[in-house]
């Protein structure tokens, strides 16, 4: 099974921008759909934007017009390119393949993001 490694995250001011790489232990090309999730302290882990392998984008209502994922098959990684960050930001982001969620095996460490003035 394919592992994912998170990185790029920090800190930043609001307003400010910050770009997160998820790399794949191997190819991604044959898996349909992957996800960029983030878990605040004390909340559930939530879905934030994912992209299929044929470049169709989704974004939870509250990262709309902010933040832009994108895939890049031949280099195995999933890019979160975060704007207009707000401090309600602030969380742990993960990837992984949709289809992988529910094996606890295969969430990687995730990259703490902080945002705050």
């Amino acid at each position: 099974q394919v592992q994912f490694v998170e990185s790029g995250g920090g800190s930043a001011q609001p307003g400010g921008s910050l770009r997160l790489s998820c790399t794949a232990s191997g190819s991604i090309s044959r898996i349909y759909i992957i996800a960029w999730f983030r878990q605040a302290p004390g909340k559930q882990r939530e879905l934030v934007a994912h992209i299929t392998s044929d470049g169709i984008k989704t974004y939870a209502d509250a990262v709309k017009g902010r933040f832009t994922v994108s895939r890049d098959n031949a280099k195995n990684t999933v890019y979160l390119q975060m704007d207009s960050l707000k401090p309600e930001d602030t969380a742990v982001y993960y990837c992984n393949g949709l289809q992988f969620v529910s094996d606890p095996r295969s969430w990687g460490q995730g990259t703490q993001v902080t945002v705050s003035s």
